[in-house]
Order: C-alpha cells, then sequence, then structure tokens
C-alpha cells in the first residue's frame, strides 16, 4: 500500500509580525494522493473522515478522490490523527461491543 501523506496547507493573507494565528478551520487544506490514478490534490476539512478504532488496524481517514471518483482509506497514526482532528475533520469514534 503506498502512504499519503497529509500536510496542512492554510490559505488567506500571510501575517509577517506579531503572533502567529490559529488557523481557521474552514481555510485548512490537507494536500493527499490517490492511489489508484496517483492524482495529487488538496482536500478542504469537510472531503475527509476520520474514524477512530481501539487499534492501529481499526483507526483510519478516508475520502473519495476528486480527480477519479475512487474512494479511499488509508491508515491513521497518531500524528495524522492530531493533523486532522485539530484542522477541523469530522471524526467518528467507534467502540467494540461486547
Amino acid at each position: 500500500m503506498n502512504p499519503t501523506h497529509l500536510v496542512p496547507v492554510v490559505t488567506g493573507p500571510a501575517v509577517r509580525t506579531g503572533p502567529v494565528p490559529v488557523p481557521v478551520p474552514a481555510a485548512v487544506r490537507f494536500r493527499a494522493a490517490c492511489p489508484d490514478c496517483r492524482g495529487r490534490f488538496e482536500l478542504a476539512a469537510g472531503a475527509l473522515r476520520l474514524a477512530i478504532g481501539a487499534s492501529s488496524r481499526t483507526t483510519f481517514y478516508t475520502f473519495t478522490c476528486p480527480e477519479c471518483a475512487a474512494p479511499v482509506r488509508k491508515p491513521a497514526g497518531e500524528r495524522i490523527i492530531e493533523l486532522l482532528t485539530g484542522g477541523g475533520v469530522r471524526t467518528l469514534r467507534l467502540h467494540a461491543t461486547p
């Protein structure tokens, strides 16, 4: 499986002095790539979904490729979870049933 590296990209006016502004979730975009068509693009937080399960096998993020419409599901480690939740991506917590 080819890894997809997500990097937050903040759009809007650049601030050159003063404190670093906290990004507004609507302005955060994530760079992603499709393993099927190999397209590279930026996605808004609303285009991604994060599912956090009890293990690394059940923790993943999903999106639909805007170029080929393929559904993409990738594992999400701690850093990816931190970036996605901080960027306003909707999160679903999965619970194990007894």
